[in-house]
Order: C-alpha cells, then sequence, then structure tokens
C-alpha cells in the first residue's frame, strides 16, 4: 500500500515535470475551469491532512489549508509530494475521521492504513481528471496506467489473455 501510493505519487510528479509552462495553472474548461493545479492542490492537501493528525489520531479533509501557491507553483507542489513520500510510511493505529456533513460535524472511527488507501484511490480518481486537461493543453505521451485504479489495471490484463 505504501509502495504503491509512494509510487502513484512519483509517476505523478514525473507527468507534472513535463508539463509546458502556464498550463499547470491555467483554468481548463473540460475541467469546468478548474485547474490542473487545483487538483494537484487538492491531492496533496488530503494526504496533508493525514499525516498532520497522525499524531492525535483525529483527520478532517474538511479542515484543508488550501494553499493557492500549490495550485499556483508546480515546483512547490512537486516539493509537497515528495514530503508526503518520505513521511507517508508510518506505523498502523486508530484514528478519528472528522467530516461536516449537512452543517453537522460527523466522527467515523478508522485507522492509518484505510485512510492512506483512500488517500491513493483519491488520487488515482484526481489522476483521470488531470489526464483530461494534461490532454486538452498538450500532446505529451501519458502512461496508460495514469489515473487507473490498479484492480481496473489487472482486469484488463485478464481480459486481454
Amino acid at each position: 500500500m505504501f509502495r504503491s501510493s509512494i509510487d502513484t505519487l512519483e509517476q505523478f510528479k514525473e507527468i507534472l515535470l513535463q508539463l509546458p509552462a502556464g498550463s499547470y495553472a491555467q483554468p481548463c474548461c473540460v475541467l469546468s475551469n478548474s485547474s490542473i493545479g487545483q487538483h494537484t492542490r487538492h491531492i496533496i492537501e488530503l494526504y496533508q491532512c493525514l499525516l498532520k493528525g497522525y499524531p492525535e489520531a483525529d483527520v478532517s479533509y474538511d479542515r484543508r489549508e488550501r494553499n493557492p501557491r500549490i495550485e499556483q507553483e508546480m515546483d512547490f507542489a512537486i516539493e509537497c509530494i515528495g514530503w508526503i513520500q518520505t513521511n507517508l510510511e508510518r506505523p498502523n493505529k486508530n484514528v478519528r475521521v472528522t467530516y461536516e456533513l449537512c452543517g453537522k460535524e460527523t466522527c467515523l472511527e478508522s485507522n492509518y492504513f484505510r485512510e492512506v488507501l483512500y488517500n491513493l484511490e483519491h488520487t488515482i480518481h484526481h489522476h483521470a481528471l488531470i489526464k483530461v486537461g494534461i490532454q486538452h493543453f498538450t500532446n505529451i505521451e501519458i502512461p496508460e496506467s495514469f489515473g487507473v485504479a490498479p484492480s481496473t489495471l489487472q482486469y484488463r490484463q485478464v481480459c486481454a489473455q
């Protein structure tokens, strides 16, 4: 799970480094006028929430920082991704996940490993959206696996045999 998360983030960094200047923070009509940078920030900040909440075992994805630097400065975003990769592997423990739904705060019991897996799946989902944005702006070749769940890749492999 950690290896998959770290590798997925590494692939993401490599793809971001190929983007033409200006495309990272540019609004994109096929992404409802959000940018690749905004989707990147969202991915990063959910991981940051998990890592920040780990010591007290209290995680809230709703209380993200929403740091505009991450969505505007690709180099800073890549630095943040590197920090996540370096700090992600930790022992499992129970955590409380707090979120707001219909104006009411709700808590769920979870554990660190489950939340790492949630973040991985969430990242892959946003990578699929980012892939659409990248293809809108550029002709760079993106790996077929980018933005595709590992289970889908395995299923496709079985079907091809």
